[in-house]
């Protein structure tokens, strides 16, 4: 007897497109939710008020910092999640001190007076401060082939600025950013008393950007002092530098290293329905640097990581798998907090699926870079639809988050937010790094970007 399998065929095929469909309309709906909850009920601008204008800077293992810890986990605990703790977390303590003073000396001996700030980590000035005459390189390279007898006994300053014909603003950032982080290291190998670095910013202003340096494995007592310079400030030293190539600088900081202090992550989650030993995070970084108010970096990212739960909750959606905030403490000058994190969740033996991290400021978000092989970031681009009602448009490969990366291999899928960055730099760093700064509509709509893709990660799970 023969036997047609073809009608059945064309059942289970029928069967399956009308599967999908019922699900593409259902996470439509959901997005939906979960959009207009952000956008007419949100939390996460309240949340980053109080803590960029009652907490302020959240330098690691200061006042600020310890408060910002309290408060967030105060704010978890109001939201009914089914667990929320402190994580302990050993955090380098680094101060400024008393405001940076600089000024650049004519042969005349006209002084003129210039904006700087002290790199974190660095070591402080003499007493009396530092004057001396000024060796200008874009970078690294330029500095070893002037060698010692030319930049011993001066102020070396870099003066690489980022590339303004980069539309990844992030790619022009890391392509000069090797100058501040390991300038003074560098520097000091060919005898210079101390470092100025041109602002990581592509804006032109008076604001000077700090940010982390090293001295890597640099004794002590040959660690010399680094400071940033406004990008107003660089360009005038460099065409005064032309002019009269033997005028002095001098610059005076008064920053201090103690001892390691502890702080915390600050976590909360909500447990799983069906997979509750299986965990995706959401997260950003809590401390900031102590010149503005941190609210763009990272402010933004930890309160919209923080309205992700909410949201879920807010909407009446119940997870399958635990779905986890992770406040990290010290990504600007250690990133022990994220190291802690991931080491912590190897020991207890966790299985973690997907990690989401916001880290690049409160503006209107463009889509995901996102970290995974080949099947993961193909589901990703297959909810490309979803996302395009709401102008979600960029789904790259590429790069995390510097909090979540520790996960590294030992996770599935990590996925970073990607907000417009073109304004990102103006504020990176730097004293105008304020709430006044963020806006609204553009935070909350971040939040509820990450919520719907943690969603659909954690409806659908990973390959």
């Amino acid at each position: 007897m023969k036997i047609s399998f073809f009608p059945s065929l064309i059942f289970v095929l029928l069967f399956s497109s009308a599967s999908i469909s019922q699900n593409n309309v259902q996470d439509s709906l959901m997005l939906k939710k979960i959009y207009t909850a952000a956008l007419t009920e949100g939390k996460s601008y309240e949340w980053l008020d109080y803590l960029s204008n009652e907490i302020g800077g959240r330098l690691s293992g200061s006042i600020e910092a310890e408060n910002a810890v309290k408060y967030t986990e105060a704010q978890l605990n109001e939201l009914g999640l089914d667990k929320v703790w402190l994580q302990p977390v050993m955090v380098p303590k680094w101060t400024r001190g008393f405001k940076e003073y600089a000024y650049i000396e004519t042969a005349k001996g006209e002084k003129t007076i210039t904006e700087i700030c002290a790199l974190g980590g660095s070591v402080p000035t003499p007493n009396l401060g530092i004057k001396a005459e000024v060796v200008e390189v874009k970078g690294l390279e330029e500095l070893a082939l002037l060698g010692k007898e030319k930049v011993a006994g001066k102020i070396v300053f870099y003066n690489r600025p980022m590339r303004a014909d980069l539309i990844q603003t992030f790619e022009a950032y890391g392509g000069c950013v090797d100058q501040r982080y390991s300038g003074a290291a560098e520097a000091a190998k060919y005898g210079a008393l101390g470092v100025i670095v041109r602002s990581m910013t592509l804006s032109r202003d008076d604001y000077p950007h700090t940010g982390a340096m090293s001295y890597g494995d640099l004794p002590i007592s040959q660690r010399i002092p680094a400071a940033a310079i406004s990008t107003n400030g660089a360009e005038y030293l460099s065409s005064l530098l032309k002019l009269q190539p033997n005028l002095l600088f001098y610059f005076k900081q008064n920053c201090k290293t103690f001892d390691d202090v502890q702080s915390y992550n600050v976590i909360g989650e909500i447990t799983g329905s069906t997979k509750p030993n299986e965990y995706m995070v959401v997260g950003g970084h809590l401390d900031s640097w102590d010149l503005g108010d941190g609210a763009h970096d990272d402010g933004a990212g930890c309160v919209q990581s923080m309205e992700v739960l909410r949201l879920f909750k807010k909407v009446g959606y119940k997870p399958k798998h635990t779905i986890r905030v992770v406040l990290f403490m010290n990504e600007e000058n250690g990133l022990r907090g994220g190291n802690k994190y991931a080491e912590e969740a190897k020991r207890k033996g966790e299985t973690h699926r997907f990690a989401l991290e916001s880290d690049a400021g409160g503006f209107t978000p463009r889509g995901f870079t996102i970290d995974a092989d080949t099947a993961n970031f193909n589901k990703v681009q297959s909810w490309n639809s979803l996302f395009k009602p709401y102008l979600i448009h960029y789904f790259e490969k590429g790069y995390g988050g510097a909090d979540i990366g520790p996960l590294k291999g030992n996770i599935d899928v990590l996925a970073g937010l990607r907000p417009d960055s073109q304004r990102y730099f103006d504020y990176h760093h730097a004293a105008n790094d304020t709430f006044d700064a963020v806006n609204k509509r553009e935070l909350e709509l971040g939040a509820a970007t990450m919520a719907s893709l943690v969603y659909l990660f954690d409806k659908y799970g990973t390959e």
